[in-house]
């Protein structure tokens, strides 16, 4: 019988995001439902790329079969290299791979093939995730797009396992104002200067919001004043939960345009507070819920064309509630919850 688990995770110091969100809920959701459920992190550096090497190995050399005297009776695996961990009875549910290895190669957003043993690295990464993912009785992924990774590049086959946003069972939908809400880490993968470039082509007054903490503000401050945008374009940084909340309700819609997520928690919280999504066609998970001109707009991820999405909410508001209505209602159609989410990791570890 399960009753002991173990959440295995990385966790970058000093930095909250999406996937410690993710990881949070699913130790909710377990010790809602009966369980004894813990999180075991481990401290990850990805420079220089030999970091990754030791990170990796210090996962395969711990022991938890065991702990205190109370055995473990299942591991739960979720980011590389967390998921690299040895047990007998290991299910997993893959939040990402290490990107850089992947889908991020040689992008802007790429590190590690900067470096002279870089390509080095990545060949080793993609033999231990080869080698050691299907030792999980079950592998999940995160998303659709998270799955095709696994599939496409280690011929590895995974079950989409979806669950519900942070924030999901407080969401609404409040007035219909003139903003379009941004709300991520202000980040080059996130991708925030598409949004405010978008606002130099702007034929409405719309305006933009933008929510969110930066390594680098001073640079997102230069940009909008650069470009003459300072009238029309707000820089909130971070806000509590409630006031993201209100920013979410009262929008206009909501826009959110990373390179190839994994999952993107933004679109769906919009979805749930009722208001249509500006997607960048490559915008991968974040793109996975949106009809095209039914649930918002699936644009190219270039600031002419996402200017052309925001006027086109500002000029016709009464389809950007439909459109926003229309999502919501799907969101809501596919029941998404923990309770499901527990109940298909425990099944899964037989």
């Amino acid at each position: 019988m399960i009753r002991n688990i173990l959440i295995c995770t990385t966790q970058v110091p000093f930095t909250t995001g999406g996937a410690e969100s993710h990881v949070e809920g699913l130790r909710r959701a377990l010790l809602s439902t009966g369980y004894n459920a813990e999180v075991v992190a481990l401290p990850f550096k990805w420079y220089p790329p030999a970091e990754i090497m030791r990170s990796a190995l210090a996962w395969r050399l711990l022991d938890l079969s065991e702990a205190n005297g109370k055995p473990v009776d299942l591991v739960i695996g979720m980011k590389f290299p967390a998921y690299l961990v040895a047990h007998e009875k290991k299910v997993l549910w893959i939040i990402h791979q290490h990107r850089a290895a992947y889908n991020l190669w040689g992008t802007p957003f790429d590190d590690l093939s900067t470096y002279t043993d870089g390509a080095q690295v990545r060949e080793w990464i993609q033999h231990c995730d080869k080698r050691f993912i299907p030792e999980a009785r079950k592998v999940f992924a995160n998303s659709q797009t998270v799955a095709e990774r696994l599939r496409s590049y280690n011929g590895i086959n995974s079950e989409p396992l979806y669950h519900p946003p942070p924030r999901a069972d407080r969401l609404r939908c409040g007035e219909q104002g003139d903003y379009i809400f941004y709300p991520s880490r202000l980040e080059p993968q996130k991708r925030q200067e598409l949004l405010i470039a978008a606002m130099q082509f702007v034929r409405t007054p719309v305006k933009v919001v933008f929510a969110g903490g930066s390594r680098d503000p001073k640079h997102y401050e230069s940009m909008v004043k650069s470009l003459g945008v300072g009238d029309r374009v707000c820089l909130r940084g971070f806000v509590d939960d409630a006031e993201m909340i209100d920013l979410y309700a009262d929008a206009l819609g909501v826009c959110y345009l990373p390179f190839d997520e994994d999952y993107g928690y933004v679109t769906l919280e919009g979805m749930l507070s009722s208001k249509p999504i500006i997607v960048a066609r490559d915008g991968g998970g974040a793109t996975e819920f949106i009809e095209h001109e039914r649930d918002g707009f699936i644009a190219n991820a270039e600031p002419r064309a996402i200017a052309e999405c925001l006027d086109k909410l500002y000029t016709d508001r009464a389809r950007a509630r439909r459109m926003g209505q229309h999502g919501q209602e799907k969101l809501r159609a596919m029941n998404l919850s923990w309770d499901h989410v527990v109940q298909s990791l425990i099944d899964g570890a037989g």
